[in-house]
């Protein structure tokens, strides 16, 4: 058996979205976040994978999105990631409120969690998003559209809407996540996949100190569809390549359908999905998103792996511009 460490907490969370500039002028223009890096998907060089998160991109910070916007709009079900959330500062939800409210963006809330208070609404493309009123020690971006005070400490936790939450939860056990707790689900269901909005909500948390929180929902819920709107991963952070070989040991001899180590040139990772169907990425935490751009420039100009370099004139050509609030 291969000598495995607990995983920290939560590295990146990746959503499939619509129109790639609607994407940005919200991540940027509405929640504040900076605009960290515009590449490619590596799957798919003409498509713009996007990159949000503080001042230096750390992991636990950072939410990528993949514009598909030919794509058709998810269908929330099982077996999927329900929603992201990302902590602010206690005692900021009524600016957050406010500022929902200014840019026309319908929301639900304050939420009472798991003695924690939120705001639940959704991006353009329909994602689930929720500000979660919690401590955080990480360093927000500063120079944004949201007074520094009140701007988005990272990541807080995800929701996980599983085909088998017995199957989630020792997945996330095997992880190195600790139940912590539950209760009731019926004021967290989504309307959008038309539930009764019965079950239970169990907490799940990393041992890490941001981005640790893993909620898994134990109800009802119809099958959903891949598509715009939907979080298609979770990525948790892994000390190093070598412990990455390691999983890759372990999620083979369990039969779980796990895929090759791969280099993603920001970090290496493998992609494993449990049981129950939801699909968790592992990723290390090096070289990280600044290791071809400078900390002051992250985000200003479409950066390529060497493996495409050779193809930069066909893939600009194809892809449309980007416009950034307060960067371009």
């Amino acid at each position: 058996m291969p000598t495995l460490t607990d995983s920290p907490g939560i590295h990146h969370v990746t959503a499939i979205v619509g129109e790639p500039q609607a994407n940005v002028e919200f991540h940027v223009g509405v929640l504040g976040l900076r605009f960290v890096k515009r590449t490619v998907n590596y799957e798919n060089m003409l498509a713009y994978h996007l990159y949000y998160g503080n001042r230096t991109a750390e992991p636990g910070t950072v939410l990528t999105c993949f514009p598909y916007p030919n794509d058709v709009p998810a269908r929330l079900g099982k077996p999927q990631w329900a929603s992201v959330g990302f902590a602010v500062p206690p005692g900021s939800l009524a600016y957050w409120a406010n500022r929902l409210d200014d840019h026309d963006i319908e929301f639900t809330g304050p939420v009472e969690r798991f003695d924690e208070r939120l705001l639940q609404f959704s991006d353009p493309s329909d994602t689930s998003i929720e500000l979660v009123a919690a401590e955080s020690p990480v360093e927000p971006w500063t120079d944004g559209s949201v007074p520094a005070e009140h701007a988005i400490r990272g990541i807080h936790g995800v929701t996980a809407l599983s085909a088998n939450p017995y199957a989630t939860a020792g997945m996330l056990d095997t992880l190195g996540f600790e139940l912590v707790g539950e209760e009731p689900a019926g004021a967290e269901s989504d309307e959008r996949d038309g539930d009764d909005a019965e079950g239970t909500r169990v907490r799940y948390r990393a041992g890490g100190d941001h981005a640790t929180v893993v909620d898994v929902l134990d109800r009802g819920a119809a099958y959903g569809r891949e598509g715009i709107g939907t979080v298609q991963h979770v990525a948790v952070r892994v000390d190093s390549v070598d412990e990455l070989y390691d999983w890759h040991s372990l999620f083979r001899e369990r039969d779980f359908d796990v895929s090759r180590v791969r280099d993603r040139n920001y970090f290496h990772s493998l992609y494993v999905r449990d049981p129950g169907g939801i699909l968790f990425e592992l990723a290390t935490e090096t070289p990280g998103l600044t290791s071809d751009e400078d900390v002051e420039t992250l985000g200003e100009s479409l950066v390529l792996p060497d493996w495409f370099e050779e193809d930069r004139e066909l893939i600009e050509s194809q892809l449309p511009p980007l416009s950034a609030p307060g960067l371009d």
